[in-house]
């Protein structure tokens, strides 16, 4: 049975890859990483992210320093067009994503509801 499911896995992964969305986020972070100072301070912003996700994770607690820190950065990277574009693309993908999750897991939302 996993088989069948990795076989469906690939199946989705090819599928996904042809969806309009898809194409649309890829086409955006191309074009975001065209500007190499975009580019730089975008994967500033996805290290900050990182880090402070691990943080918490972690049970640490973050700093008024460090979350001042990612709203900088965070306010500089939404005001590039690029950017933006990329973030409606990756909203784009995730409600595409969110769906099917939804369709994925409607069997086991039943066993619960029932």
């Amino acid at each position: 049975m996993a088989d069948k499911m990795q076989a469906l896995g690939a199946q989705l992964t090819q599928a996904l890859q042809e969806t309009d969305e898809f194409k649309a986020l890829k086409a955006a972070f191309a074009t975001m990483k065209e500007d190499d100072a975009t580019y730089k301070l975008f994967k500033r912003f996805q290290q900050i992210q990182m880090d402070l996700q691990q943080k918490q994770m972690a049970g640490q607690q973050v700093t008024d320093d460090e979350m001042s820190r990612a709203r900088d950065v965070a306010d500089q990277v939404a005001k590039i067009e690029a950017v933006k574009t990329l973030m409606d693309a990756e909203r784009g993908i995730n409600a595409l994503l969110n769906q099917l999750n939804q369709t994925i897991t409607q069997p086991i939302q039943d066993i619960y509801a029932g």
